[in-house]
């Protein structure tokens, strides 16, 4: 029992250093990899989708849209058939992005610092976004490919499984 409320008391005060105080957040429990065929875009709003089906075995991701305290997890995120099965391939850097208004004339994009995804699949983030309204209607997080180059930008991974607290939207 004393082990159990050590935990969570470490886990409270992680969540408070990075200020998810449980007011205007957005958690999302679970990530998935983009499901769609070789060379096949599956947009999310204006984001285009890579060109392979990813999967990832677990992850989760939360923004608390009043102080933009962001964090994301992701662990063995890889790629689904061709040559690089089973692994990363050529990526090596991702993003985190929230996306606010999917779709809507009013869409809007904040992205975090790139971050490495080692060669198992595994990243993580902890910090800032700028500029993020309180007011974001069907938040969205995905993780998108930073590195290589020719691949920035496109989306190979979401939040699943959202969950909101006190959003004013």
């Amino acid at each position: 029992m004393r082990k159990v409320l050590a935990l969570l008391l470490m886990l409270g005060s992680a969540s408070a250093a990075f200020g998810f105080d449980g007011n205007d957040s957005v958690r999302w429990d679970g990530i998935e990899g983009v499901v769609t065929a070789l060379n096949v875009d599956n947009p999310v709003g204006n984001v285009h989708a890579g060109t392979f089906p990813w999967t990832a075995r677990s992850g989760n991701a939360r923004v608390n849209l009043s102080t933009g305290a962001t964090a994301f997890r992701v662990d063995q995120l890889v790629i689904n058939g061709t040559i690089f099965s089973g692994t990363p391939g050529p990526v090596t850097g991702i993003i985190g992005t929230l996306v606010c208004n999917a779709g809507d004339p009013t869409e809007t994009v904040f992205d975090t610092p790139e971050v490495p995804l080692s060669s198992d699949g595994d990243a993580h983030f902890s910090g800032h976004l700028g500029g993020v309204p309180t007011v974001c209607t069907n938040p969205l997080f995905l993780i998108r490919i930073s590195t290589p180059a020719g691949a920035h930008g496109l989306w190979i991974a979401t939040g699943t499984r959202a969950r909101t607290s006190n959003l004013g939207n």
